[in-house]
This record gives C-alpha cells, sequence and structure tokens, in this order.
C-alpha cells in the first residue's frame, strides 16, 4: 500500500479567465487545455522547490515558478482551481 502523498502542486491550474486549464499529474506528467482545445500540450515535468521544469512532448521546453500558491508559468498566471481567484473576466 502506497502512502506517499502526491506532491503539493498536483492537480489542476487555471487562468482567471478559465481560458487556460494545466492539470499536474501525479505521474510527472501533465495535459494542458486552451479554450475548448483538450490536450492541447501534453508532456512531462520536475519539480525542483517551487520550480517547475517542463519538456513537452514534441521537445519544447518551457519553466514556472510557484510564488504564495500562485504558478508563474512563462507568460501565465494560473491559480489552483479550489482555490480563490481572482473573477475579473471570468466566463
Amino acid at each position: 500500500m502506497n502512502t506517499t502523498a502526491p506532491h503539493p502542486y498536483v492537480g489542476m491550474w487555471v487562468t482567471a479567465d478559465g481560458h487556460i486549464r494545466q492539470e499536474l499529474l501525479a505521474n510527472g506528467r501533465y495535459d494542458e487545455a486552451r479554450g475548448n482545445r483538450q490536450s492541447a500540450y501534453t508532456g512531462s515535468y520536475s519539480v525542483t522547490g517551487n520550480h517547475i521544469d517542463y519538456v513537452d512532448d514534441t521537445g519544447f521546453t518551457a519553466t514556472g515558478d510557484v510564488r504564495d500558491g500562485v504558478l508563474f508559468h512563462e507568460h501565465l498566471v494560473l491559480y489552483r482551481e479550489d482555490s480563490a481567484q481572482p473573477t475579473a473576466g471570468a466566463k
């Protein structure tokens, strides 16, 4: 029986307007939806401290940092789906 809790960053992260939804999976994979396009980007990620390194399945790389419970992923700002987030522009 595995009693190890998943990493605290595992779960769904969304932009304030809900257009981009990035799910960090417990197995080290991610799945990102953009608008109506499901699985627009998929790949693997690794976490070191508060820093996340992404490698898309096409070989594209990106980075992110979690600060004060907010994920800053390149030019995006994402919030935990289950946390309070800004509602301006939300659909």
